[in-house]
């Protein structure tokens, strides 16, 4: 794999499979009154595609990334795509706390991707 394409392709990898994976965890919430029992297997099928992208990208990604960065650059991805999500598919609104959060998840990432 070309060496540029090992940087970019954990990084496209890790937010598709977050999109997954925020509608296996959290989907469900729009479907209070249905039975746990449907809800569980439907969010284990969901949740197989998420594997299917998060595994090669954390693969692929290792070879440039460092696994403390992978998994710095995962959450950061995952509370992109649940902010995105609960706003548009819960309807709930971000606040000023969630946006503060937010800020440190994004001040982590700096520390893990820079020596001191």
């Amino acid at each position: 794999m070309n060496v540029n394409m090992a940087y970019v392709a954990p990084i496209a990898l890790l937010l598709l499979s977050n999109v997954f994976m925020t509608f296996a965890w959290y989907g469900q919430l729009k479907f209070p009154n249905t039975a746990l029992w449907v809800v569980i297997p439907v969010s284990w099928g969901i949740a197989f595609f998420e594997y299917c992208l998060a595994v090669p990208a954390n693969r692929i990604g290792y070879t440039v990334y460092s696994a403390a960065q992978l998994k710095t650059m995962q959450e950061i991805i995952t509370l992109a795509v649940f902010a995105v999500f609960s706003v548009t598919y819960l309807g709930e609104a971000l606040k000023g706390n969630h946006l503060v959060a937010f800020g440190f998840l994004v001040g982590a990432g700096f520390f893990a991707f820079n020596r001191w």
